[in-house]
């Protein structure tokens, strides 16, 4: 019988939404505070207010029983306000690494489902979930910026980080 490691097991979904014309280019938020982060991406009220000038991909923990197609069709929906749109995926990672929180417990294993997805053509760049919400090119903006290891996300995926945007 197989247990998760003692240091924890994540399984999350990112979706990366870019803009078929340019590759560099993906969606990044500020989560807005007042946005349920708590239901929608997992995110305690201490970590998100941590959070607040950090850049982050849409993403959130699989609830359990949910399949990574539907996880990446509820953080479209919950987190971009996007009803319908073609995922294309998922490409999946397992990282391993020393838990930040207790490393006398071993290694956390993550295991990340990505998603691919065309922010739909002629519609605004705008979501509740998110104080602010843009197209970035990767290859300006550094792994400090980005939250909940998500220039980790971003390299996996093939995308170059660079320097330091604000």
């Amino acid at each position: 019988m197989w247990t998760p490691p003692r240091a924890g097991l994540c399984l999350s979904v990112f979706l990366l939404v870019g803009d078929p014309k340019n590759p560099n280019l993906v969606v990044l938020g500020r989560p807005a505070p007042a946005a349920a982060w708590q239901e929608i991406g997992n995110l305690e009220p201490a970590h998100l207010e941590s959070l607040q000038d950090r850049w982050l991909l849409p993403a959130s923990h699989l609830l359990e029983f949910e399949s990574p197609r539907s996880g990446a069709e509820r953080v479209a929906r919950e987190q971009l306000a996007l009803d319908q749109v073609e995922l294309r995926g998922p490409e999946v990672f397992s990282e391993t690494y020393p838990s930040r929180l207790d490393p006398e417990s071993g290694n956390h294993w993550d295991l990340d489902f990505l998603f691919r997805a065309d922010w739909p053509r002629g519609r605004e760049l705008h979501s509740t979930a998110f104080k602010e919400l843009r197209l970035i090119d990767t290859r300006l903006v550094a792994a400090p910026n980005l939250g909940r290891g998500h220039g980790d996300i971003l390299i996996l995926a093939g995308y170059p980080l660079g320097a330091r945007i604000t």
